[in-house]
């Protein structure tokens, strides 16, 4: 519900990890490194691709809500997801998922992965802070797996920003499973986690 020229703010902080504030005598910039997590409706209504909810906003109403995030803004968050309504059938399922302690411990592992492999550099240290030169060096990737982010790439008509945050998600996907190198399905998994670059989100 922030006005769009206050969400437009963050751009900056988000893509330099800092934060200038321009006054008429001067100009400070301070260190602005946070991970940011956001939520919004699809709509005005709150449904949008639900077939079991009613139609409550036109389509007109539905875009013009969307189109308060940018493109650009959209582009510097690393993951997507849509989260659907949950049917009864999961809700009243008695099945345990897995634990949080054995997340932790596989997050944990991931995140001494990252500070092993970034042991030599005093502003890196774990992968969503990789610059160009570090994503061509620790995201390499086989002549399939190369393929497939190729087609999503001109499918999805995605920016080069996003190809690179496709390629830090899948690095670290790959450390969560342990996994010196970036399969397929690593790359699959970060191309999923764009769902507001897909065709049907903004129209």
């Amino acid at each position: 519900e922030f006005k769009r020229e206050v969400l437009e703010v963050m751009r900056q902080p988000l893509e330099d990890r800092e934060v200038t504030i321009s006054r008429a005598k001067f100009t400070v910039t301070y260190p602005s490194s946070f991970m940011l997590v956001a939520s919004m409706n699809p709509s005005p209504s709150g449904y949008f691709n639900d077939p079991d909810s009613p139609v409550t906003s036109s389509p007109a109403e539905m875009q013009r809500y969307l189109s308060k995030i940018s493109g650009p803004l959209l582009d510097r968050i690393d993951i997507h997801i849509e989260v659907t309504p949950v049917p009864f059938e999961k809700l009243s399922d008695t099945r345990k998922g897995e634990s949080s302690i054995d997340i932790r411990k596989r997050v944990t592992a991931a995140r001494e992965l990252q500070t092993k492999r970034f042991e030599d550099s005093k502003t890196v240290h774990y992968n969503a802070q990789m610059n160009t030169k570090q994503i061509r060096k620790y995201c390499l990737l086989d002549d399939a797996s190369m393929q497939l982010l190729k087609t999503a790439m001109e499918r999805l008509n995605l920016s080069a920003r996003a190809y690179d945050r496709i390629l830090k998600v899948s690095r670290t996907i790959a450390d969560l499973e342990g996994s010196d190198d970036i399969k397929g399905s690593h790359i699959s998994e970060a191309i999923q986690y764009r769902s507001l670059d897909r065709e049907g989100w903004l129209g």
